[in-house]
């Protein structure tokens, strides 16, 4: 008397549920993994070719005000010093891309982020910042300050 054990699926039907079970798992994973891929790891963007960028009213900043911009895609930071000079910079910490800010009764450049501080010119000085802001040339022309890349015309 032969041992016959029948489940009611021959073979051939248990090997392509199987694969019908395990290409549904990995469709599910993929369905699941992806936008959290997508949102762990940011797109590339494309970098605006800019050299300058209007940033502010001649008139507008008073001695030891600052002013956030946008110098294509990198945020930048323009201020007046007590003399009257105008300084502007990347205002994208180099430790982790935080955005400082000007501290007026000090002058200098602070990052909140974890204390970072730069002088007056983007020199990293104390804290976390591997290395100093790029400068930018402020540059007037009529009732406008302009701030371009060092070295552009």
């Amino acid at each position: 008397m032969a041992d016959h054990h029948d489940s009611g699926f021959s073979p051939e039907r248990r090997g392509f549920l199987n694969a019908l079970l395990g290409s549904s798992l990995v469709l599910w994973l993929g369905s699941v993994l992806y936008p959290i891929t997508r949102y762990l790891v940011p797109p590339r963007t494309a970098t605006a070719d800019v050299n300058s960028v209007k940033v502010a009213g001649k008139d507008e900043l008073a001695p030891g005000d600052f002013k956030i911009f946008r110098f294509g895609t990198t945020p930048g930071i323009v201020f007046r010093l007590a003399d009257g000079s105008y300084r502007a910079l990347s205002a994208r910490c180099t430790h982790l891309n935080c955005t400082v800010q000007f501290q007026k009764e000090k002058e200098r450049i602070w990052c909140a982020c974890h204390n970072g501080v730069y002088d007056i010119n983007g020199r990293n000085v104390s804290g976390p910042p591997p290395r100093p802001l790029e400068r930018y040339e402020v540059v007037i022309k009529g009732d406008a300050i302009y701030a371009r890349k060092e070295g552009t015309a």
